[in-house]
């Protein structure tokens, strides 16, 4: 990262210590947005989905030569924070499931973050699906629900025919999600990345001095 900041400008920076002097310090606060032209060349970049315990330094350094310019992946997927915006290795999830939890846990009889988020649900769904019984095709909507709604729901699942012939199944089925399941769905998520492709790296580059 320490190249992706070299090209940035400087600003003066009062420094209220002792010596109340002014010193030169690089513009941390500017924001760079991608191009939106590389986004709409759907030749620049190609899907790619990150592997546990992989970090942007890693793919940079194996695709583009230098983990420097692990900068482009994420400005290529507008990652401001990567510590939350990146997918984080299984360890390292559930230490943070651990800690955003424990709050609610019943630590005084030894439950842990980690269970009570396993044995808690945070929401309650059910899923609507029209199935075309001669072709097995079929089309699905979610829906949420309070757990009082969830409580009550009973699920359905009915037969059709339609004005032409066709005949389709109509199924409604309750769900739902522990906080657990919704930390690792959501982490799980952020494995979808776009990634620039070799060739377009050092136009980047360029176009990104240019811009400061």
């Amino acid at each position: 990262m320490a190249n992706y900041f070299k090209f940035f400008p400087t600003t003066s920076y009062f420094n209220d210590d002792e010596s109340n002097t002014l010193e030169n310090v690089t513009n941390l606060t500017l924001k760079w947005k991608f191009n939106d032209a590389f986004k709409e060349n759907t030749l620049a970049y190609y899907d790619y989905i990150v592997k546990d315990g992989e970090t942007p330094e890693m793919l940079a350094h194996k695709l583009y030569g230098s983990s420097d310019r692990h900068w482009i992946i994420l400005a290529v997927n507008d990652i401001v924070h990567p510590q939350f915006d990146w997918p984080l290795n299984m360890q390292s999830l559930i230490s943070f499931i651990e800690k955003k939890y424990v709050g609610n846990a019943d630590t005084i009889n030894g439950e842990t973050g980690l269970e009570w988020a396993q044995s808690n649900y945070r929401d309650y769904f059910f899923t609507e699906r029209f199935t075309i019984t001669s072709t097995g095709e079929y089309t699905e909507k979610i829906f949420d629900m309070t757990s009082s709604q969830y409580s009550s729901f009973s699920n359905s699942s009915n037969d059709y025919t339609l004005s032409d012939g066709t005949e389709i199944n109509i199924s409604m089925t309750r769900n739902r999600k522990t906080y657990y399941d919704y930390e690792i769905e959501s982490n799980e998520s952020k494995r979808n990345i776009k990634l620039l492709r070799n060739e377009f790296v050092s136009t980047l580059e360029e176009e990104f001095r240019k811009l400061l």
